[in-house]
């Protein structure tokens, strides 16, 4: 299990220049992390439920749309700050920090960029509250690295779109009060809010998943749906729109699954210190050390490389190919470590009474969405030559 005094990992010292603000917002999800998702989340992740009796907090706490301005309900804090929030948040588990995500990157920010201020002043407050839940549908059945294929699609008609289609692997879907759907009107993608309980529209939630139990994964289902004028997302310019908000989540897995590793190396470094075999601590092995220190280095590698993609974004110089190369590596580190933590801990490693197998799973599902390893390999490759290795 995790250090009762759990108190990251830092040791390149970044907590030198992170801001008093910045520090003062990571602790206090750190500590909601300990007292509020840590006594319950291996009880919610073997009961495939989400805990939303934690919205309410995740709300107070104010994780929802924190970077966006005051005035519609957000903290206007910096891309670090946040950083940090998602951080914290998947260190206790990737579908806490998924519902956060979905919520701020996924569904606030399309409708802050894209809508009309109607549209931003009637649901960006009220998300940034909790008290309206959202999710975002682009993945398709059979469209996932190629959202361009998608086949859902609107048509004019009196009064507004007809909406036919239907998309998979949505997170919130089951319980969001509007879906940002994407779906090609006149064969260009558009954006829409589709509000729960429009006629047509179901989202019936998807069984059976061994990873990211404790996160909602829903289909979202459009039969001759019948979406108002005023719900179609004004300033959507097709398909570099939706692309644009996926930007937005992958910047936050980035910093998010250092959490995941950050507490897998605690795991195992406190298991092997106490763990005894042939007379001493495992810790003392040479091979340990090696995984170790492997691990040490991977999370301070990984924390410089998101801690200056958040300057970079503060300062409107980030391009979605460097939120690639962070996505990538920070994923592959991270499930590097939670394997690694996995074997060290033996037998325990597959117990509930320790983090470990949890976030082994979850980082099965965090490395493959929002882009897979090849597809960000296959960006960055492009980026880098000037030559698509891909349709």
């Amino acid at each position: 299990m995790a250090s009762e005094n759990y108190k990251g990992v830092d040791y390149y010292n970044l907590d030198d220049i992170f801001t008093d603000e910045e520090k003062a917002i990571r602790d206090t999800v750190r500590d909601f992390v300990n007292n509020d998702v840590l006594p319950v989340i291996e009880e919610y992740n073997q009961k495939m439920k989400f805990p939303e009796h934690l919205i309410p907090k995740l709300a107070e706490m104010g994780v929802f749309g924190p970077t966006l301005p005051v005035e519609y309900g957000g903290m206007g804090i910096n891309n670090v700050a946040y950083g940090l929030i998602m951080q914290e948040l998947e260190r206790g588990d990737s579908g806490i920090r998924s519902f956060a995500s979905v919520q701020s990157g996924l569904v606030m920010f399309p409708i802050f960029t894209f809508g009309s201020e109607e549209q931003k002043k009637f649901w960006l407050p009220k998300l940034a509250v909790g008290e309206k839940i959202g999710c975002f549908g682009l993945t398709e059945p059979d469209f996932g690295s190629n959202p361009g294929g998608m086949i859902t699609k609107a048509e004019k008609v009196e009064g507004g779109y007809l909406l036919n289609g239907a998309k998979m692997w949505i997170t919130n879907g089951t319980l969001a009060d509007v879906a940002v759907v994407w779906a090609k009107l006149d064969g260009r993608v558009n954006g829409f809010l589709v509000e729960k309980g429009t006629k047509g529209f179901s989202a019936p939630e998807m069984k059976g998943k061994l990873s990211l139990r404790a996160s909602v994964t829903s289909e979202l289902v459009f039969e001759d749906c019948l979406i108002p004028e005023k719900n179609i997302l004004p300033n959507s310019r097709g398909l570099k729109s939706p692309l644009m908000c996926l930007t937005q989540a992958r910047y936050g897995i980035a910093w998010g699954v250092l959490g995941l590793a950050m507490e897998c190396y605690d795991a195992a470094l406190n298991y092997t210190k106490s763990r005894i075999q042939f007379g001493k601590p495992i810790a003392s092995f040479q091979i340990t050390q090696e995984k170790l220190v492997y691990m040490l280095t991977e999370i301070t590698k990984a924390q410089l490389l998101v801690y200056h993609l958040a300057k970079l974004k503060d300062s409107g110089k980030m391009r979605p190919q460097q939120v690639s190369l962070a996505k990538r590596n920070n994923c592959e580190i991270a499930k590097n470590i939670a394997s690694m933590a996995r074997e060290m801990l033996g037998a325990n490693g597959i117990l509930d009474e320790y983090p470990v197998m949890r976030h082994l799973n979850n980082i099965e599902s965090v490395k493959t969405y929002e882009g897979t390893h090849e597809m960000h390999t296959l960006i960055l490759g492009e980026d880098i030559t000037g030559i698509a290795a891909f349709e």
